[in-house]
């Protein structure tokens, strides 16, 4: 089947992704855009989890201030190179970031920033609440984690549903952009200010 070359080009600009990409999900998709888009989707998230551990030393760092004034964040968001960090795409995604650091405040960047003791004092609150349950031990367990997911849910950043479409994570939204960009990016760390209240 031959496929069009404005379809090419309006899948590219849809998803950004190279040209013979978009041709060949195109191909395997039977000239339906809406598969050929969920195809590329799929490898530019496999090629973003293989890009996660390299080494971000570039980026920038981004202001937002809100309410008048009342509010304010920081946000230093890494990538791998200069080139990137320059780009529209990652600059907008360092708004949206500090964006939601404004909005959601969170406390962490990611799960690993948790210290040990928050998580063991959250486990007890809720061991403590189910304690005269009556469900067995596993259960209970079971029903702790599930507890901590909604914790990290409002307490880690990458974990958060995004303010713009809260059926995606913030996570989700980076695995995006490196998969578009073609690089690792990481939110390095953030601070929260609010007028009379710290951070």
């Amino acid at each position: 089947m031959e496929i069009p070359a404005a379809l090419v080009k309006q899948l590219r600009d849809a998803t950004g992704a190279g040209m013979m990409e978009c041709k060949a999900a195109l191909k395997e998709a039977n000239g339906s855009l809406e598969e050929a888009t969920t195809i590329l989707r799929k490898r530019g998230l496999a090629q973003a989890a293989k890009k996660s551990g390299r080494s971000t030393s570039e980026g920038l760092i981004g202001s937002y201030i809100h309410m008048g004034g009342k509010i304010g964040v920081l946000v230093e968001l890494n990538c791998e190179s200069d080139f990137v960090a320059r780009t529209d795409d990652f600059q907008n995604l360092l708004k949206e970031v500090a964006l939601q650091v404004a909005a959601a405040n969170p406390e962490y960047a990611r799960r690993e920033d948790v210290p040990a003791e928050i998580l063991e004092r959250e486990r007890a609150i809720y061991r403590a609440q189910m304690e005269s349950s009556g469900k067995p031990a596993n259960v209970i367990d079971k029903i702790i984690e599930g507890k901590l997911g909604s914790f990290y849910e409002q307490t880690v950043l990458l974990d958060q549903p995004s303010i713009r479409d809260p059926k995606t994570t913030v996570s989700e939204l980076l695995k995006s952009a490196i998969a578009k960009l073609g690089e690792n990016i990481s939110i390095a760390r953030f601070v929260r200010y609010k007028v009379g209240g710290g951070s």
